[in-house]
């Protein structure tokens, strides 16, 4: 099994007071557990229009993140909570 590692995008790590302690421990925790599973998890894309891009749940909060499976390297690219992310993202509408 190929050992994985994690890079944190500028945006994941420009505001540190983001989180509370606690919580910003919890997701550091949950994206370590991540990168040692990578192979392990069956990984679901955002959106079909991202297909690259997947998200993990941590309480209220989501990490976006994406696989380089070739330099094997597992991407942050965001994590907030889900209003954060899909503010401003046009609503779904049925025609």
């Amino acid at each position: 099994m190929p050992w994985y590692r994690v890079a944190y995008r500028p945006e994941v790590v420009s505001d540190p007071e983001k989180f509370q302690k606690p919580m910003a421990q919890r997701l550091f925790d949950k994206t370590k557990w991540l990168v040692s599973n990578v192979e392990n998890l069956h990984h679901e894309p955002l959106d079909p229009d991202l297909p690259g891009i997947c998200q993990y749940a941590v309480g209220d909060r989501r990490i976006l993140y994406s696989i380089d499976k070739e330099d094997q390297v597992l991407d942050m690219h965001l994590i907030g909570t889900t209003g954060d992310l899909y503010e401003g993202r046009p609503a779904q509408t049925d025609l």
